[in-house]
C-alpha cells in the first residue's frame, strides 16, 4: 500500500471527503476533484481494491465509498496534513488558561471546556491513578466530640478528607504531635511510596500514642488508596446528540462508556491516543476518542480530550488536544515547582514525548 501513490490519493481523497460531507465518495467525485487524468473505471478498481486490503467499505451496492477504522487509522498515521495553531489561537489559549483558577482540578476542568469549545465535541477528563502525586499537606480538624476530619492535599491538586471517630477526644498536644509526625515523615512522599509495610511502620513509630492516633494514621493511608482511583468526567454531552452519535434514550450508554474509557486508561498510554468505536471496545459504534495524558514531575496525573463523530475533523481537532495538553502540563509542573515542600523526594519535571497510539 505504501508504494502505490495513486492508491494513497484516493484513500486520502475518500476521507477528507467523507469527512466534509458526510456522504459515500464515488469515483467520478474523486476524479473531478484529485486525479482528473487519471478515468473513473481505474479510480473504482483501485477503490476496490482498498475494499479488498480493508481500508475502504461500500454501505450497499452501487454507492460510493466511505473509510472503515483501519482506513481512518492509515490516513491519521501516514497521509494526514496537520492544520497548525495560528500564533493566535495559542496565545489567547494560553492566556485564558493563565487568567483562570490555577487550582489543578479547576486547570484541568477549564482546559476540557476550552476543548469543547474549539472543536464542538464532547469534552473528556480523566484523573490517572495518582501513583506520582506528592502528598503536600495532611491535616486534622476537630469537629464534634470524639469527632476529627482528616484531610490531605496533593500535588495534583486533589483535597480529600476522612470523618475519623475516636474513643477518646484528643488533647491539643496530641493533635499537634501528629501533624508534625506526618510532616516529618509522609509530607513530600509519593502516594505510591505510602504501602502498606510503611504504614505499619510508621504505625509502631507513634510509639505510646499508637493507640490514640493510629485511626488517623490509617485514615491517611485510606485517602491515599482513593487518590489512585481513576475518575472520568464527560461534559458537552449534547454535541453526542448533535452529531447523531447518541439518541436521547441512549444516554445510559455514557455510563458504559466511562467504564470502557477506564479500562483502556488502565494501561497509562504515554501518548496521544485514538480509538474507534465498533472496533476497539466503545460503547458508541460512531464515535472516536481522541485523548492525550498531562503531566507533573515527570509522571501522568490524568487525560483528556475529546469524544466525536468517527468522521471529525483528525487534522484540526488533534493539534489542540496536544498543544492543550502540554499547555495543562506546564502550568502544573511550574505550579508545583513554586509550592512542593521537599524538592528532593520529587523526580524531575519532564513533558514526555507524545506519540500516536491506536
Amino acid at each position: 500500500m505504501k508504494g502505490d501513490l495513486r492508491k494513497l490519493m484516493i484513500l486520502k481523497g475518500v476521507v477528507e471527503l467523507y469527512i466534509q460531507y458526510g456522504e459515500p465518495i464515488g469515483s467520478r467525485v474523486i476524479a473531478e476533484q484529485f486525479m482528473p487524468g487519471v478515468s473513473s473505471a481505474t479510480i473504482r478498481n483501485d477503490m476496490s481494491m482498498l475494499e479488498q486490503l480493508g481500508y475502504l467499505q461500500q454501505p450497499h451496492t452501487s454507492a460510493g465509498r466511505i473509510p472503515t477504522n483501519r482506513g481512518y487509522r492509515f490516513y491519521i498515521s501516514q497521509l494526514m496534513k496537520r492544520e497548525p495553531l495560528s500564533e493566535q489561537d495559542r496565545e489567547l489559549i494560553d492566556e485564558e488558561l493563565v487568567r483562570g483558577d490555577l487550582n489543578p482540578r479547576e486547570l484541568v476542568k477549564n482546559a476540557a471546556d476550552i476543548l469543547a469549545k474549539l472543536t464542538d465535541c464532547a469534552s473528556v477528563s480523566a484523573t490517572g491513578r495518582m501513583n506520582e502525586a506528592i502528598i503536600m499537606k495532611v491535616d486534622v480538624i476537630p469537629i464534634g466530640r470524639k469527632l476529627y476530619s482528616v484531610l490531605m492535599v496533593a500535588s495534583s491538586g486533589a483535597v480529600e478528607n476522612r470523618v475519623c471517630r475516636l474513643a477518646i477526644d484528643l488533647t491539643p498536644e496530641q493533635i499537634a504531635f501528629f501533624v508534625r509526625f506526618i510532616r516529618e515523615n509522609i509530607t513530600g512522599m509519593r502516594i505510591e511510596e505510602l504501602t502498606d509495610e510503611r504504614i505499619v511502620e510508621l504505625g509502631m513509630g507513634i510509639g505510646s500514642y499508637n493507640m490514640a492516633l493510629a485511626p488517623l494514621l490509617y485514615s491517611v493511608y485510606d485517602i491515599t488508596r482513593k487518590m489512585q482511583q481513576q475518575q472520568i468526567t464527560i461534559s458537552n454531552e449534547s454535541s453526542l446528540l448533535r452529531h447523531g452519535i447518541l439518541r436521547n434514550e441512549d444516554f445510559t450508554l455514557l455510563l458504559d462508556e466511562k467504564q470502557r474509557i477506564l479500562n483502556l486508561l488502565s494501561s497509562d498510554p504515554n501518548g496521544l491516543t485514538i480509538r474507534f468505536g465498533g472496533t476497539d471496545g466503545l460503547a458508541m459504534e460512531n464515535a472516536s476518542l481522541v485523548i492525550s495524558p498531562y503531566r507533573q514531575a515527570g509522571g501522568i496525573l490524568g487525560y483528556f480530550g475529546v469524544i466525536g463523530p468517527r468522521r471529525m475533523d483528525y487534522g484540526r481537532v488533534i493539534p489542540y488536544v496536544e498543544f492543550l495538553s502540554e499547555t495543562v502540563t506546564r502550568l502544573l509542573t511550574e505550579g508545583l515547582e513554586e509550592d512542593r515542600s521537599k524538592p528532593a523526594r520529587t523526580r524531575p519535571a519532564g513533558r514526555g514525548e507524545i506519540m500516536i497510539r491506536f
